[in-house]
C-alpha cells in the first residue's frame, strides 16, 4: 500500500506540473527574479567549463540550464530534461528567445529516477527545486551519480521548512485549516519541504556514492503590492496550493483572501507585503 501511495503522488505532482506549466511560463521572469541568488549559487558550484557536458533535471522552463549553456562554449552541450512533457514544450520556446538552437540544447522528457543516459555520460547535474518532489529521490540520486563522470558535480536546490516560507505557508494553510487541501505530507513522503533538512541532504547525496557534500542556507522575498499580487503569483505557481486556489468557487476565494490579507500584516513594508524565503542549496562531488 505505501508504494502505491508513493506511484500516486509522483503521479500527481506529474499532473500538476502539466497543468501549471502555462502560467508557470507566464510567470518566469517574475520567479527567476526570486531564485536568481539560488541559480547564480549552483552554477558557480557547478562551475562548467568549455566544451562540457550539462545536464539539467526538473528543468521547467529550463532558465538554470539556458546559463550553463552559455558557459560550456560552443563545442560543450546542455541536455534539458523534464518529466513533463508541457514543461518541456515551454523550455524549448525559452531556449528559442535566447537564440539556443538545437546543435546546443537538447531536450528531453526524463525521469530523474530512471535517466535514460549512460554511465559517466555529463560532466555536471544542475535539479533546481526537483529531488524534494521525487518519490524516491534516494534512486534518482543515484542514477545521478551514474551518469556523472568522474570528478562531476551536482548542483542542487530544494525548499527550507515550511515555517520559513510563508509565500506557501499563508495560502496552504488557509486552504487547509478551510478544507480545500490537506496539510503537507511529513517526510521522507515527497512534497515542497521533503528536503528542508540539511542532514537529510547530505545523508541522501552520501548514500547516492557523492563523497564530497557542501550545503548552504540562502535567504531570498517575495515582494507583493497586495494580497490580491499574492494569490495571483501563487495560484499560477505553487503545485496542489495553486490548484487549489485555481478551482475555489467564488464564496470560498473570499473567505481565503480574507485569511491571506490578516496573515499579510506582518510582512507589511512601505509598498505592500515582502515574504522572507529560504532555499537550501547542495553541492556534491
Amino acid at each position: 500500500m505505501e508504494s502505491q501511495a508513493v506511484a500516486d503522488k509522483a503521479w500527481e505532482f506529474h499532473a500538476i506540473a502539466e497543468r501549471l506549466a502555462p502560467t508557470w511560463e507566464k510567470r518566469r521572469a517574475e520567479v527567476e527574479e526570486v531564485a536568481a541568488p539560488v541559480r547564480e549559487w549552483m552554477l558557480r558550484e557547478l562551475s562548467p567549463g568549455e566544451g562540457e557536458t550539462v545536464l539539467e533535471l526538473a528543468a521547467g522552463v529550463g532558465d538554470t540550464g539556458f546559463e550553463a549553456a552559455a558557459l560550456v562554449g560552443q563545442s560543450g552541450r546542455l541536455i534539458s530534461s523534464d518529466l513533463s512533457p508541457a514543461m518541456l514544450d515551454a523550455a524549448r520556446r525559452r531556449g528559442a528567445e535566447l537564440g539556443l538552437g538545437l546543435e546546443k540544447v537538447d531536450y528531453r522528457v526524463i525521469d530523474a529516477q530512471r535517466i535514460e543516459l549512460g554511465d559517466d555520460s555529463v560532466d555536471g547535474v544542475l535539479c533546481r527545486f526537483g529531488y524534494m518532489l521525487m518519490p524516491h529521490p534516494e534512486t534518482a540520486l543515484a542514477e545521478t551519480r551514474r551518469v556523472l563522470r568522474p570528478g562531476g558535480c551536482l548542483a542542487l536546490a530544494v525548499w527550507g521548512a515550511l515555517e520559513r516560507n510563508p509565500f506557501f505557508a499563508i495560502a496552504g494553510i488557509s486552504l487547509a485549516q478551510r478544507g480545500h487541501i490537506l496539510p503537507p505530507p511529513s517526510p521522507p513522503a515527497p512534497g515542497p519541504f521533503s528536503m528542508a533538512e540539511p542532514a537529510r541532504v547530505e545523508a541522501l547525496l552520501r548514500a547516492a556514492g557523492f563523497a564530497e557534500v557542501r550545503t548552504e542556507e540562502l535567504t531570498g522575498s517575495f515582494k507583493f503590492a497586495d494580497a490580491d499580487e499574492y494569490l495571483s503569483l501563487i495560484a499560477d505557481t505553487a503545485g496542489p496550493v495553486a490548484l487549489a486556489l485555481q478551482d475555489l468557487v467564488e464564496d470560498d476565494r473570499a473567505a481565503i483572501r480574507s485569511d491571506i490579507e490578516d496573515s499579510l500584516g506582518r510582512f507589511a513594508v512601505d509598498d505592500g507585503y515582502e515574504l522572507p524565503c529560504v532555499a537550501l542549496c547542495a553541492a556534491a562531488n
